[in-house]
């Protein structure tokens, strides 16, 4: 029996809030309270200049892979554009997946970025994303791994798991550059049933092109690639900051080894298929603080302040969505 999107979506929200608030149940909340009530107006605005800080590096890194595609567009279109996205991927049962088609959407509409144009603009991205993501998590891993154990988990274990995505991305990658006929094949197989679609006749001409385009991006634009690198790498130096920011605010006296353990496990349940990490989160902090002996107090005003954050971020994507769906009179798209 198959069951349908809508109740697939359904049941794991119902999981994500019913572990969420048990586990919340658990915590001393009026404690924490008094943790984040005792926070000086200028720790609220270091926090929030460094998220806004973070935000604009994480889009002008976007900027300069956008450029590479020889399609104007402005900083603040695409800061609008991913936050709209990451909204969509927020309440997206999956791991930070499901804004991907509105941002090449907005990107095609609204800005006349041709579609396989807009697809490899987003797709660059996305994959700069979570290569630096799963990177930045194998160092902490190793890190980990050459510490005392924490938390009796195979450390060597998570390591292989993530040198193992950052090789299957990166081969994909070289197949999409040197060997694009297998993935055709590939995508082909997948959408067989539906070739006779008006709209994906054209489908082979598009991949041709898009093909053609990332080649001219990697064989004409190594330095600002690597430069993307170095920009995703400094956002990911502001993500260490700002966490280190939070275990400070609510008062957490952590060991290096410490401090690694507990991002490495905040980052890892973010990437559980629970719309943006709601229970796995919750139950991640909530074991890594029992594991090191840490106050629940300090887990429970964490949690707060990072869903505080999220709640910031959310609301900022909301905002911009209405202005993306307005699209100009003139201008409005190429095929």
């Amino acid at each position: 029996m198959s069951i349908s999107n809508k109740t697939a979506q359904f049941l794991t929200w119902a999981v994500a809030l019913s572990l969420a608030t048990w586990i919340i149940g658990q915590m001393p909340l009026g404690a924490a309270l008094t943790l984040i009530a005792a926070l000086a107006p200028w720790q609220w605005l270091a926090w929030l200049a460094l998220n806004a800080l973070i935000i604009a590096l994480l889009s002008y890194r976007w900027l300069v892979l956008a450029k590479t595609l020889n399609f104007p567009i402005g900083l603040f279109s695409l800061l609008r554009i991913r936050q709209a996205g990451q909204l969509v991927s927020f309440v997206t049962p999956g791991p930070q997946f499901g804004g991907e088609p509105f941002q090449v959407y907005w990107l095609w509409k609204k800005y006349s970025f041709p579609g396989f144009v807009a697809l490899l603009a987003v797709g660059l991205d996305r994959f700069y994303e979570f290569w630096t993501n799963f990177a930045v998590l194998l160092i902490a891993v190793l890190i980990l791994i050459t510490t005392a154990s924490i938390g009796g988990v195979d450390w060597q274990i998570v390591a292989a798991i993530l040198a193992g995505l950052i090789i299957v991305m990166s081969l994909l990658a070289w197949m999409l550059l040197n060997r694009p006929g297998r993935i055709s094949k590939l995508v082909n197989r997948i959408t067989a049933p539906w070739q006779e679609h008006e709209k994906l006749k054209a489908a082979g001409a598009h991949w041709s092109r898009l093909h053609e385009t990332l080649q001219q991006v990697v064989g004409g634009h190594k330095p600002a690639l690597a430069y993307s690198l170095l920009v995703s790498m400094l956002a990911w130096a502001g993500m260490l900051i700002e966490f280190w920011f939070l275990l400070e605010f609510v008062e957490v006296p952590v060991t290096i080894p410490g401090f690694v353990f507990l991002f490495v496990v905040m980052r890892l349940a973010f990437l559980m298929p629970l719309p943006g990490g709601i229970g796995s989160l919750e139950v991640a902090l909530f074991w890594a603080f029992q594991t090191l002996a840490l106050p629940l107090s300090a887990a429970s005003a964490l949690i707060v302040l990072m869903r505080l954050r999220d709640v910031l971020i959310l609301l900022m994507g909301a905002a911009f969505i209405p202005g993306l769906q307005k699209i100009p009179e003139q201008g409005l798209s190429q095929t």
